[in-house]
């Protein structure tokens, strides 16, 4: 009996590799891996939500082959690699194919023990089977393990993106459309707008907003509502620190969304000598987002640097 997913994301995740929304020259090969039944060890590398773990999964179920899943980010200790991975890696399928481990989220694996060891073990158990490593920064994963996979980076490129927009657009409209979801094409175009390339969060968040009934223009008065970049602005050239800590705590906004507010508006409000210190300082806190334990202080220190070290007009 098969199971019907709750999350859209999940329901309607593409079982196939021509079915993933994705360019194709990114295509072509995984095409080529499912054609000779022979998927590489590969590092699949992007930005959240672009279908890496996707097109994965999509290689192992066209061809049939067995796989385990591992959540580099829950599951990142040495004692993984030895209960499970090593013990997965060891053992023969069923069907006699080659098996397949994809890790996911692999740039949280501890460098000083976990990368080092899937080093070893994906060259003693290269015949029986193949690694796939999908990463949000692939530079946090050691050299060793790109040198023994094929390295795909998912970013797009120029006119691509348009195109992977409009073919985004298309299959939101029709998962709306199954889901028996009234909208208003002009909202849900801005919105997959805003949020592109991020197809898992363009989802996840049109199935929120569908809770209410119908996605139109109150939908667009709630994204425009939740941040007010000139507030945060007027308390950061005040060195009002009081005021910005009660913003931050009071609003539930993703901090990556500020960063690329502020990014957009700089000319605006910096002074042009101070522009360049203020990339550096995003560019620093946004990866760091990545990685902190809380995103809140994380976002307070950015605010602070900006405070002290940025001119604003």
């Amino acid at each position: 009996m098969s199971i019907k997913h709750t999350l859209w994301c999940e329901r309607y995740r593409p079982q196939t590799v021509q079915d993933c929304v994705l360019p194709d020259r990114l295509k072509v090969p995984f095409h080529e891996y499912v054609t000779q039944k022979n998927i590489p060890s590969l590092m699949l590398a992007g930005g959240p939500g672009v279908g890496k773990t996707t097109i994965a999964k999509a290689m192992c179920n066209e061809i049939g082959c067995d796989y385990l899943m591992i959540n580099g980010s829950d599951e990142s200790g040495i004692d993984v690699f030895r209960t499970k991975i090593k013990q997965y890696a060891s053992s023969m399928s069923l069907n006699g194919m080659r098996k397949v481990i994809i890790i996911d989220e692999a740039d949280y694996l501890n460098p000083t023990s976990t990368q080092p060891a899937l080093r070893n073990a994906m060259e003693e158990f290269a015949s029986n089977c193949s690694f796939i490593f999908t990463c949000n920064y692939k530079n946090r994963i050691i050299e060793p393990l790109h040198s023994r996979c094929a390295v795909i980076d998912f970013t797009l490129r120029g006119p691509e993106k348009a195109k992977m927009a409009s073919q985004f657009f298309k299959r939101i409209q029709s998962i709306l459309d199954a889901e028996e979801v009234q909208y208003e094409p002009s909202v849900v175009a801005e919105f997959v707008q805003k949020h592109f390339p991020d197809f898992r969060r363009i989802l996840n968040e049109l199935q929120r907003y569908s809770k209410f009934g119908k996605i139109d223009e109150s939908l667009l008065t709630q994204l425009n509502a939740n941040i007010k970049i000139d507030t945060i602005i007027e308390y950061i050239k005040k060195k009002d620190y009081t005021s910005l800590r009660k913003w931050v705590g009071s609003n539930d906004v993703d901090p990556s969304v500020i960063f690329h507010e502020i990014f957009d508006s700089l000319t605006d409000i910096i002074i042009p000598s101070s522009i360049p210190n203020a990339v550096v300082l995003m560019a620093d806190y946004q990866y760091k987002h990545a990685f902190v334990a809380d995103p809140q202080i994380n976002l307070m220190a950015f605010f602070l640097e900006m405070m002290n070290g940025v001119e604003f007009k």
